[in-house]
């Protein structure tokens, strides 16, 4: 099979309404190189994914769990068409410094995703980075100008950008005036996905490098809850549930309503039910997030009962004409004074990929978007133009969530001024836009 066979077969599954509006010039000549930081469960996903709709050759991984890096590369060698097993590493900066790759994936925990993220593309390639781009906005803000700099296409995975029903819902509910005019966006997560449980501080296991893991965040003992996946709930990694689930429902509702940044950023919440947990995020809190005329309303609880069981996480957009709710499993339309609801579910791709029925933790229903995310950056390396959820735009929607939860700490509502990237009079939120980094690590805002 020829490459442009290779890749009409790889993208049978794209509905029309998934690629409208974009133009999908792969890339020709010899299958990109691909490395990969941070192997474990998205790493594995979004590279799969890759995979799945390019004749890329994946050649390096790295990680700091040498039990799970083996075992993504066998996974890998099992999966890419030349059979063979990546080189493996400890050290990213050792991986970049072969400066053999075309692109590079980071899935690594949140606090780590700046540096490798600034080192891939200074190394000269182009980027897939998870969300949220960073753990603080200073970071955030010299990744956007690392791209620039040296010219890289960088790719967020808020891959909401990319999922087939959501972009019928812009184009067919949205920007088609059914909803006449918008007056307020509610966005929620009501999963109980906050670490539960107070084990006591161990020692790490041997196959872990807990000072390298730990990096430029504070350094605090190896808990059992910390490692693997469990890091989401301890605020030294990330920005908890706003950091993790907001931000996806934040720039799907920006993306589809051509949004950029909220005006002023307000939050209240705290530890308030699950008070025995060694978690120490928020396990309830609301984020209003004002674009000038229009408020977006954030709530999570991670206890207690959802609102709506079909929508335990999502957004419900509330217009003079009707009423548009939005998750990853599908979309409801529920039109006023008449006319006929419209719904659609998610599509799933399954007889195309057939693997994706038996993967190891793949979350099915995303697995389409993905895939859609990476075409659009392979398009984009192609034709040098911004991608869909290109790191400015990650940027903005991290930055808002990293302002929701600094507005908690402090307190009170913050203005926010795009063009100075600072807030608006506040000279100790200011401060706190860039957060301190363990030696010997240098935060990327003061190399």
């Amino acid at each position: 099979m020829n490459r442009r066979a290779f890749l009409h077969a790889g993208a049978a599954g794209l509905t029309l309404s998934s690629i409208k509006g974009r133009v999908m010039a792969l890339p020709d000549g010899p299958p990109k190189r691909v490395g990969l930081i941070g192997s474990g469960w998205y790493g594995k996903c979004d590279l799969l994914r890759l995979i799945q709709v390019a004749p890329v050759e994946v050649v390096s991984l790295c990680d700091v769990d040498r039990r799970m890096l083996q075992e993504a590369a066998q996974i890998v060698a099992s999966r890419q068409a030349s059979g063979k097993q990546p080189r493996t590493y400890s050290d990213y900066r050792k991986m970049l410094a072969e400066k053999d790759l075309d692109i590079v994936l980071i899935a690594t925990p949140d606090h780590w995703h700046a540096l490798p993220m600034i080192a891939a593309v200074e190394a000269g390639a182009d980027v897939y980075v998870q969300k949220p781009i960073s753990v603080d906005i200073r970071e955030g803000q010299a990744m956007v100008a690392a791209a620039r700099k040296h010219g890289r296409v960088v790719q967020v995975g808020t891959q909401r950008r990319s999922t087939p029903h959501l972009i019928e819902a812009r184009d067919r509910i949205v920007n088609e005036g059914k909803l006449g005019k918008i007056g307020m966006v509610e966005i929620y997560c009501y999963y109980h996905m906050r670490g539960q449980g107070n084990p006591p501080d161990t020692a790490p296991p041997d196959y872990l490098d807990w000072e390298f893991w730990t990096g430029p965040a504070p350094m605090r003992s190896f808990n059992e809850m910390i490692h693997p996946r469990g890091w989401r709930a301890f605020k030294e990694y990330g920005n908890g549930i706003v950091g993790d689930m907001c931000v996806h429902m934040l720039d799907m509702v920006r993306w589809m309503l051509g949004l950029g940044w909220p005006k002023r950023v307000a939050s209240t919440g705290g530890i308030l039910v699950q008070t025995k947990s060694k978690a120490n995020i928020p396990d309830t809190q609301t984020a209003t997030f004002d674009f000038g005329d229009l408020d977006v309303v954030w709530e999570h609880r991670t206890w207690g009962q959802e609102v709506d069981p079909k929508y335990p996480w999502g957004a419900t957009i509330y217009g003079e004409k009707g009423t548009l709710k939005l998750s990853v499993h599908g979309y409801d339309f529920i039109p006023l004074g008449g006319g006929s609801p419209i719904h659609r579910d998610v599509t799933y791709e399954l007889d195309q990929y057939p693997v994706d029925k038996t993967e190891k933790d793949l979350e099915r229903h995303v697995a389409p978007a993905i895939r859609h995310h990476m075409l659009d950056l392979l398009s984009c390396i192609q034709t040098r133009n911004k991608p869909v959820a290109d790191i400015e735009q990650g940027h903005i929607s991290t930055a808002s969530c990293i302002l929701a939860n600094l507005a908690l700490e402090l307190g009170r509502t913050l203005t926010w001024d795009a063009e100075k990237g600072c807030v608006t009079g506040d000279d100790e939120a200011n401060q706190r836009l860039a957060r301190p980094y363990r030696q010997p690590w240098i935060h990327p805002s003061v190399s």
